[in-house]
């Protein structure tokens, strides 16, 4: 791979807002759609929990494809690659827009992750070898601080679409923004790749792949009480089956699809796991916050994609002073404190219903941004402190996988928990929706508090590297 000292300085500047650009391009296609899901599901003549699919099946084929996103990345070079994803995400937002039906709007979606699933990790592939450790934290949040205007302004795009124009326009605005990506991605993007590639993990894919997709769809049909239920068991079991093989296969194979020994470092370890049990909660608040203010409390999709700005732009404003956190507390404290405000947040929207002020509504989307920003910081920063620079292809895809699955899931147990608390309730019956919807958000509030009892494995030193705590600590003793 080039050395750091081979990219020019216009390089090493035009680099973060090329990730920025696919990073930008998928939350606004995930916030405009989120805003719009109650619209979307009322043209289809379907449920808005039904329309689950479409959300999911995004992430899923992230899951699926990001394993291989590092090898691909190594064999053909992060230029190509991250190139021809932005390409694919272009045309499978084309697609979605020229939808006629559910069927079609899912597999269009499919396709956008197909592209996704190469965009976020080889541009996070790109950073890790451009930049050295101590610039990681400034790099991410300078990547991720653009990025972030996307959920900003997002859902008042999304809102004002679905208002003025048929639901299908959504999808066409992320159209301009891959043409002029591509272009950019040409010019200065560096073509980091690896000579000594070793051979893809074919079966591990087949087995890995195979059992995610399959438990995927067991979450998706068991929610929708579709199946007999011992059809169900029985794909759940075969779900699992292959992922144990997956493992047996992976201890097994000098190259396996996903380096597994990773998890040997406890840097790396600790948030990628805390990180998914947190995200199975976070994950499905932006599915049920747009029901919630559409169909419980009557806005509309614009004034409720107005209600979910604050949100983003409390994260911006953290991105800006989380380092200094980091800094002054170091990753266990701030992980182990953030995690349980995080989950509070989400209980206090049992709160909301139709007598509660805006005002109070504002509030909590502005503290879910904060805590959320920070807490996905530090998480992300601390998973890359202590991999070596060969490694990681393999710590990107690794991570970049379990958040995805996560944020997948998390979508799929929210619509679940929410479906057995809203049971038999008519949309119009606006009381008890909100009702169902209170419950939801304690099980989600609950179950991100819980994911707190992983990172007490940290170490009070653990993340300096990227954070410099020590390097402070030590000059104020």
């Amino acid at each position: 791979m080039p050395a750091r000292r081979e990219l020019d300085a216009k390089t090493l500047r035009v680099l973060p807002w090329l990730v920025a650009v696919g990073l930008f391009m998928e939350h606004l296609d995930i916030s405009i759609l989120n805003t719009a899901v109650p619209v979307i599901a009322e043209d289809l003549g379907t449920s808005a929990l039904s329309l689950k699919a479409v959300l999911t099946s995004y992430t899923l084929a992230l899951a699926i494809f990001i394993p291989v996103s590092g090898w691909v990345a190594d064999r053909y070079g992060t230029r190509r690659v991250f190139r021809m994803a932005v390409a694919l995400f272009t045309i499978g937002s084309l697609l979605c827009g020229l939808s006629t039906n559910l069927p079609m709007l899912i597999a269009s979606r499919f396709l956008q992750g197909v592209g996704g699933s190469m965009m976020v990790p080889v541009g996070r592939i790109a950073l890790i070898r451009a930049y050295p450790r101590s610039q990681m934290l400034a790099m991410m949040n300078y990547v991720v601080i653009p990025a972030l205007v996307a959920p900003l302004v997002g859902p008042f795009i999304g809102g004002a679409l679905v208002h003025l124009f048929p639901w299908r326009s959504i999808f066409l605005v992320n159209i301009p923004i891959g043409i002029a990506g591509s272009w950019m991605i040409r010019r200065y993007m560096p073509d980091f790749r690896d000579t000594d590639t070793t051979p893809l993990d074919t079966l591990g894919m087949l087995l890995f792949g195979t059992g995610i997709a399959l438990l995927s769809y067991v979450l998706e049909v068991f929610g929708e009480h579709s199946w007999p239920l011992k059809e169900i068991v029985l794909m759940f079991a075969a779900s699992i089956v292959l992922l144990i093989g997956y493992q047996l296969h992976a201890r097994h194979t000098a190259h396996p699809l996903l380096y597994m020994r990773l998890f040997a470092v406890r840097t790396f370890r600790i948030p990628v796991v805390g990180g998914f049990i947190t995200r199975l909660g976070v994950g499905g608040m932006p599915f049920l916050l747009p029901l919630l203010y559409q169909i419980g409390l009557g806005y509309s999709p614009l004034e409720a994609g107005l209600l979910t700005t604050p949100l983003a732009a409390a994260a911006i404003g953290m991105k800006i002073m989380s380092r200094r956190l980091l800094e002054r507390f170091g990753h266990r404290q701030v992980l182990l404190w953030n995690t349980w405000l995080l989950g509070a947040n989400i209980m206090c929207y049992t709160f909301v219903d139709m007598s509660t002020p805006v005002v109070f509504i504002v509030l909590l989307s502005l503290a879910q941004g904060l805590f959320s920003s920070l807490q996905f910081t530090c998480m992300n920063s601390l998973t890359y402190a202590d991999v070596d620079d060969d490694r990681a292809s393999e710590a990107s895809s690794i991570a970049s996988t379990a958040q995805q699955l996560a944020l997948s899931f998390g979508v799929a147990s929210a619509s679940l928990v929410a479906a057995l608390f809203l049971s038999d309730i008519a949309q119009t019956d606006h009381v008890a929706y909100i009702n169902g919807l209170h419950h939801t958000f304690l099980v989600l509030g609950a179950f991100t508090i819980i994911s707190s009892l992983i990172f007490r494995g940290l170490r009070k030193d653990d993340g300096s590297t990227v954070s410099h705590y020590m390097l402070r600590k030590e000059a104020v003793e």
